[in-house]
């Protein structure tokens, strides 16, 4: 059993700013292989999936399937608006390394 990733206030905040339930859709946070470290976070809008673990909050949904999980265990996913930008973020207590552009790490 792997214990789900937590989800900010914030980050459910910004879903319900962008209207993602009311479009019928949810947070899709997914690891795939690849990226400059080993392996890169997907963040993306989308529906749910047979096998994913759905984290509500605030009448948003954020979504992970089953073979991200392990990769995400206690990860924590926020929203984060700077001078560069504003995006989705994950901090993944599993990641030994993350590349600077914060999408690609390595386990």
């Amino acid at each position: 059993m792997f214990l789900p990733p937590k989800v900010t206030d914030r980050a459910y905040e910004r879903l319900s700013e962008i209207g993602a339930a009311a479009q019928g859709k949810a947070l899709r946070v997914a690891v795939d292989g690849g990226g400059c470290s080993g392996f890169q976070y997907r963040i993306e809008l989308g529906e749910p999936e047979d096998g994913d673990t759905v984290l509500e909050g605030a009448g948003e949904r954020v979504l992970v399937d089953e073979v991200s999980m392990p990769f995400l265990t206690g990860a924590v996913i926020d929203f984060t608006e700077e001078l560069i930008g504003a995006r989705f973020t994950v901090d993944n207590p599993n990641a030994a390394s993350a590349c600077g552009c914060g999408v690609s790490f390595a386990m």
